[in-house]
This record gives structure tokens, sequence and C-alpha cells, in this order.
């Protein structure tokens, strides 16, 4: 799969000022699509999470954190100091010719520099400001920092109660955060569309929190719609039976049954067929009625079989199915090879974006920058002169 020619944003300037992953995950989807994405990082230190390792890439100064590499490929870093009023003054210049502010900074945080969006919309009104805090610009818990890991607190991830090991448990990855990223791009890209029509800019409200609610998808409208809190159910899926992994002779493997007829195939395969016609099991709101005494059975069977054996037949009858894999098998599976799901560039080695456009991968042409690497080039662009950018350096406003 080839990478995309024309991108949809070339032409694009996102100033990013946010670290850590939620918006840095949301620049580098946009730079993926074509976005020139300027990383403004503090000279000397960078974004936290540069330092967030082991593992790391390269050694020495030069050295830096696998997590860095996840979240900032595709743009370029200049590394000014803000706090100082020379380099908050070098931002402002550079919102002069910017499309899109994304910063992360806490409710009011930028104000005491001259840059928060209300005084950057002043400077142009066609910017889009991204703001993504923990818990929204305004409401009681507005002035709380907001973590990934505090707003899965809210989720239903985790063992029932009363099993051995049982309670809630984080998910595997920084998903609120994520899913922050993208909800905000698509935000930015709806900003963008609208302000094609209005010439206006606006200022868009990113939460950890609302996100997090949002998540809770079919969770959320159980609750609503039955007025009763949702358990957890650990692997398996509160609406549907079976969907979980099972045991088999050496290894688990995931079943996932979406429909009746998927069911039917599955009891005839593990030699129970009686089992679509049987009022426990035939309907889907029967089995989850029954799940309790309905998956044991099942879990009686498979186990006599590998999981490969099994996998076979399921595959071949078109009932969804799959092995719990690790990083390393996933990555290697010959569909991640085929899709060309693993980006090579400079040395680096990074998962690719999922976004295809006309059969062509949508991702950036080049990988996370050094911290500061691009400072010159920007500057310039940006008007600055050899001599201010002595002065500048001489200074410590940039690095």
């Amino acid at each position: 799969m080839e990478k995309a020619g024309v991108k949809p944003l070339e032409g694009i300037r996102i100033l990013d000022l946010s670290r850590i992953l939620a918006g840095p995950w949301c620049t580098q989807l946009l730079a993926d699509l074509g976005a020139d994405v300027i990383k403004i990082e503090r000279p000397r230190v960078g974004d936290d999470t540069r330092h967030w390792g082991p593992p790391w890439h390269g050694e020495g100064k030069e050295r830096v954190a696998a997590y860095f590499l996840a979240c900032n490929r595709g743009k370029r870093s200049a590394a000014i100091d803000f706090s100082k009023a020379e380099g908050a003054d070098l931002v402002r210049r550079l919102v002069m010719k910017s499309d899109v502010v994304v910063e992360n900074f806490k409710v009011g945080g930028l104000a005491k520099f001259g840059l928060d969006p209300e005084s950057l919309r002043l400077l142009n009104p066609r910017l889009v400001v991204a703001s993504i805090t923990g818990f929204g610009q305004d409401g009681p818990y507005a002035d709380r920092a907001g973590y990934d890991y505090i707003i899965q607190g809210m989720s239903v991830t985790g063992l029932p109660d009363g099993v051995p090991g049982g309670g809630p448990m984080r998910i595997g990855v920084a998903v609120v955060d994520l899913f922050t990223g993208m909800y905000t791009a698509n935000a930015i890209l709806a900003a963008l569309v609208r302000r094609g029509v209005t010439g206006e800019g606006c200022h868009i409200d990113s939460a950890l929190f609302d996100v997090g609610l949002a998540l809770l998808a079919n969770q959320a409208s159980n609750y609503l719609v039955s007025g009763r809190d949702p358990i957890r159910t650990g692997a398996g899926h509160p609406n549907l039976v079976p969907y979980q992994p099972f045991l088999t002779a050496d290894k688990p493997l995931i079943i996932a049954v979406g429909n009746d007829r998927q069911f039917a195939l599955l009891a005839k395969i593990i030699d129970v067929p009686a089992w679509a016609h049987d009022p426990r099991y035939a309907s889907n709101a029967a089995r989850v009625a029954h799940r309790d005494e309905l998956i044991p059975l099942i879990a009686e069977r498979l186990m006599k079989r590998t999981a490969a054996e099994w996998f076979a037949e399921f595959d071949a009858a078109g009932i969804p199915a799959g092995p719990i894999n690790t990083i390393h098998e996933a990555i290697g599976d010959r569909q991640a090879v085929y899709r060309q799901m693993v980006q090579g560039m400079d040395g680096f080695q990074l998962i690719s974006s999922p976004m295809c456009l006309d059969g062509a991968r949508a991702t950036s042409d080049f990988p996370p920058p050094a911290l500061g690497e691009h400072t010159t080039d920007i500057l310039f662009e940006a008007g600055v002169s050899e001599a201010e950018l002595d002065c500048l350096r001489d200074s410590g406003v940039i690095g």
C-alpha cells in the first residue's frame, strides 16, 4: 500500500502547544492527513514523554523514549520558552500564520502568557483553538487536573466482585486520552469546514471526562434504559453470549457470536446441534439469561481440541473467532504485514496510520522530531531575522 499523494490537509498549519498524549495524538492524526504541525516545546526539556523510558531509541543525549515516538510522527519541533515575554511574542507571531492551535494546559493556564484562546482569536479571527482538559472549561471540576487513569475509574472493565482476583481494572492503553485526541481532531476538521463557509474560527472545548462518559456507549445506554448499573463481566460481553475467550486443549481462543445463526453453526461444530432449538439457548436474549449454565458447557466441549483445530472450523463456517496475541504476534501477523502496518523511516519503526484514502495510506513522511530540530526554519518562516535568532539563543528563549 502506497502513501497518499496530495493529502487532504496540505496547506493547513497546526500550532501544537500540547504535550503527553491526548493533544499529541490529535495533532499526529492531523499531520498524517497532511497538515504542517509545529510542535512548541520547552528548550532543553521538551515534551515530558521524551523522558518516559525505558525503552529508548538511540543512546546518550540523543536517546528518546518509545512513548514519545508513538504520538509525534510527522511534526516539526521548535524549542521556545514562552514563559518569557520574548518567547510568548514568538508564539503570537506563529499564531498569525496558523490555522489551528491545540493546547492542553489547565483552564486559564495560558492567560498569564497572553496566549489564552480569547487573546489568540483576537489576533487571528480565523483561528481554530482546541483546548483539551481533564474536566472541561467550566463546571465544578474545571480546575482539577485530569488524567486518563482517573477518568477510567468510571469504566466497567474488570472481573465481577466475588470472583477470585475480581474488581475493576485499568484498560491496557490510555484509551480515554487516545479517544479524546481523536474526538478533538474530528471537531477541528468540522471547525475548518465551517470556517470555509463563515470565515470565522472557534474555540473547541474537549474534556477527558466527557469522552470517558461517551465511551461507555452501550453500557451507559443499558443503564439509561434499565435503571440498573451494569456489572463487570471480565472478558465477556454484557449483551452477547457467547462472546469471550475460552480455554482449549492448548491455549485460549476468542469466540464472538453475534447472532443466532452463528450460534447454531457453533452448536453444530461442537457436536450439540440441539442447542439451536433449545429455548434456553436458541435466542441471544435466552443465552444472556442462561449465561452461567451455558458458558461452562461450551468450555467443556472446547477443551477437547486445540485452538488451531477449532479456529479452522469456525473460520470456515463464518463464526468470528481469533487468538489472544502478544503485541509481537499481532504486529507480525500476515494481515498486518500485508497491510503494511509497520512503517520504517530514518531508523525508526512505527505503527502506521490506520487511515487509507483511495487505496493509499495517509501517514506522515518523516519521523518524530528531535527537540528543537526545526526551530530556526520555523522562525525564519515567521520573519525572524538571523540577528534576532542569535539574541534569542543567547537569552535562552529558544533552543
